[in-house]
Parts: structure tokens; C-alpha cells; sequence
């Protein structure tokens, strides 16, 4: 049934997404298929990715660098914003995937496709990412997604791969879904599913065991500009360097895994392992830099904020009216959040030893119980009284 003349396809190179274009030319009548894999920092993943698209039988296959443009535009706000899905999980896959559709979406209309596809299944998280954000930047365009439909097991997969010339792998394939970015990793499956299951070592390359991690700390300076991660040990630096060089120095101590069990969008819970070391850290240094250069009330409504903003880009609303409105907020609140926080980095635990700022209002002559002491003690009963006279009448009125 054909379904699309032009599709443009989400590509990783992977067994699904490579299935994808025979099934979408065999079973749905589709024309051409162009491939698009973006350059999110994956490494080596992406070396024969554009021919092996080719051979799959796609007409032209794009691979775009944009890992400047992830980190600016999608990492950077959510810092600014603390975001952490339930409180945990700094969304480092979840990020990719509304500028993942943006491409698609641009080049869908610069080659003057009628749909775009993705190799996502209907049980994960990234379905709902894609489809949301694809109909938010473009109501018009077509979504298909071949894997949430063809109903076929991993096996059978590969299988209808290889009738038309997709080698299957060519070493056992991992029993773990892995996926791949600048920010981090995400893994599942496999013996994961076992919630009580402790993760074997073998699945991290980002962050060291405990055993293997330096035996003395190592310090660290984060610089930041109205809230924006600018610069490490006083080296100012472009921000993919300066998320490569903290990746590599926090996950040297061991600092940087998550273990959770999640729940998803699409309402069931699921065992995650993440590693996100430079992501972590730097949102803990944002928070505590905020802690120094905000008023109290604004540090307490934002953290409400944050929760709501976390939760919109896990559940694929980066494109809304609410995200919209939510970035003017955060962006007014960090006009003052400019300064430098100490790390320190150890056997696991990444401590904030420090911090200052320009911006302070940490005021040292009403903080000290020394002799500096400035603050107006006697004000104190005063205020407690007027403070306390709700709940003074109340009592009264109830417990007499």
C-alpha cells in the first residue's frame, strides 16, 4: 500500500533503521527514501554509514555534523533550566531527538518530500519525540513508522534484511540497546530488565569503575555567563570542547552513571542505565551557582519550573506553547547567574567546594556570627510576631 512517493528517513545505520528502507519501497509502495543520520558526537558509528544507506537502496544519503548546534540550543537550555526527569535522569538522549526532527523536517521540504519516517518502535520513548515534534514544525508532513507496525521479532528482522542484501551483524550481537550522543549514554534490555540485576561493568565506557579511578582529587573551575557553561579551569572554550574535556575528567573519577527505573511516556516503567558525567556536574554547578546569585523566592518558584520543563522535553514537547513560554521565564531569571564553581572530583563523588560571583548576594556582614555582625537582632522579635499571627489566631480559635 503505498503510503509516500519521497520519504526522508531517520538513519542510524542500525539493523532497524536500514530494514526500513526495503519495507518502506516493498510493503508500502514508497519511491525514493533520502537518509538522514546526524553527527551527534556518536564517534566512530557514523564512519560507513552513508554508503551503507546506499547499498540498503536509498537514492541519496545525508550525514549532517551538528553537534555545535546540540549543545548551544538544546543542552545549554536545559542546564539553564536544571532539567532532570524525576528528579534523576538529565535527559541526555531525550535532547537529540526534537533537533533530530527539526533536520528531517528541513530536509523533507528542501527536497519537496511528502513524509518522513523514523525505525522507532511502539514501546519506547522516542515514537512520541519524533512524531510531536515533526507535527509541531510541520502539521502537513506524513510520519511513518515502519518498525511500530511490521510486527516483526529482532530475528525476523534481520532475516527480511538479508533477502534483500543487508548483511546482519557479523559478531554476536549485544544483548543491550545502546544509544550514543556527546551528552552521554543510554543503556537497556538485556539483563537490565532484571531490576534487582547489578549492571555489569562491561556496559560503561564514559565513566571508570571506583577501583580503577585516581587516587588522589582532582579541582575543578566551571565558568559560567548568564547561566551558560563558558569555560573550564579559566580556559574559555567552544562549547562542544567544553562538554568533551568535562565528559572525559568527571568520568576519568568515576563520577557520571544512573541507575533508575523510569516511567515512561507511553505509561509503562522501565530499567534505564545512564552515563552522563559532564551533563551532571554542570547542572549541579549551575543549581548551587544560582544558589549564591538569586533571590530566595525566585530559587524556589524556579525549581517548580524546572520539574514542568524536564517533564516537557522527556514527554516530546520541546515545540509547545508551554516550552515557549518557560524559556522567556528561565532566560530572565539568569541574568545575573555569572560566576565560577570548585569541583571537587573523587572516588565517585563529584563535591562543590566553592563558589563565587559578581553577582553575589550573599552578604558576608549579615551572614557572620562574629563581631562584623550588621544584622538588626531586635528586628527579629518583630517580625516573628507579625510572621507567626495567622497561626497564633488560629490556634486560638481551634485548639481553646
Amino acid at each position: 500500500m503505498g503510503r509516500a512517493n519521497k520519504v526522508v528517513l531517520a538513519y542510524s545505520g542500525g539493523v532497524d533503521t536500514s530494514v526500513c528502507i526495503p519495507y518502506l519501497q516493498q510493503e508500502w509502495g514508497v519511491q525514493q527514501i533520502i537518509t538522514l543520520a546526524a553527527d551527534l558526537g556518536q564517534g566512530d558509528e557514523l564512519g560507513p554509514i552513508r554508503d551503507k544507506a546506499l547499498r540498503c537502496g536509498a537514492i541519496e544519503s545525508l550525514v549532517e555534523n551538528v553537534q555545535e548546534e546540540f549543545v548551544k540550543n538544546y543542552a545549554f537550555p536545559a542546564i539553564r533550566a536544571n532539567a532532570l526527569y524525576e528528579n534523576r535522569y538529565p535527559l541526555s538522549t531525550a535532547l537529540a531527538r526534537p533537533l533530530i526532527a527539526k533536520l528531517l523536517v528541513n530536509v523533507a521540504q528542501k527536497y519537496g518530500a511528502d513524509a518522513v519516517a523514523h525505525g522507532c518502535t511502539g514501546k519506547g520513548n522516542d515514537q512520541v519525540r519524533f512524531d510531536l515534534a515533526i507535527s509541531a514544525l510541520d502539521p502537513n508532513l506524513k510520519i511513518l513508522a515502519p518498525a511500530r507496525e511490521w510486527g516483526m521479532s529482532r530475528e525476523e528482522t534481520i532475516a527480511y534484511g538479508e533477502k534483500f542484501g543487508i548483511e546482519s551483524p557479523v559478531k554476536k550481537s549485544s544483548p543491550f540497546s545502546i544509544d550514543r550522543n556527546l551528552l552521554g549514554r543510554s543503556i537497556e534490555a538485556g539483563s537490565l530488565e532484571d531490576p534487582s540485576t547489578e549492571p555489569p561493568e562491561e556496559i560503561y565506557l564514559m565513566t571508570k569503575a571506583i577501583k580503577d579511578t585516581p587516587n588522589e582529587p582532582e579541582y575543578l573551575e566551571i565558568g559560567f555567563e548568564r547561566g551558560y557553561p563558558v569555560s573550564l579551569n579559566g580556559q574559555y572554550l567552544d562549547p562542544v570542547q567544553l562538554i568533551v574535556q568535562l565528559n572525559e575528567k568527571v568520568g576519568n573519577h568515576g563520577v557520571g552513571r544512573i541507575d533508575m527505573i523510569e516511567n515512561r511516556v507511553v505509561g509503562i516503567k522501565s530499567r534505564e542505565i545512564y552515563e552522563a558525567p559532564a551533563l551532571l556536574v554542570l547542572i549541579d554547578a549551575h543549581r548551587d551557582l544560582e544558589s549564591l546569585t538569586l533571590i530566595g523566592d525566585v530559587t524556589h518558584y524556579k525549581r517548580g519550573i524546572e520539574d514542568t520543563y524536564a517533564q516537557l522535553i522527556y514527554r516530546g514537547l520541546w515545540y509547545s506553547p508551554l516550552k515557549e513560554a518557560l524559556d522567556a521565564f528561565i532566560d530572565k531569571t539568569q541574568e545575573s547567574v555569572t560566576g565560577t564553581v570548585r569541583i571537587k572530583l573523587f572516588k565517585g563523588n563529584a563535591q562543590i567546594v566553592g563558589r563565587s560571583s559578581k553577582n553575589s548576594i550573599y552578604a558576608p556582614d549579615l551572614a557572620t556570627y562574629g563581631s562584623d555582625d550588621k544584622f538588626d537582632h531586635k528586628a527579629a522579635e518583630g517580625f516573628i510576631y507579625v510572621w507567626g499571627l495567622p497561626t497564633r489566631v488560629w490556634s486560638q480559635k481551634n485548639r481553646s
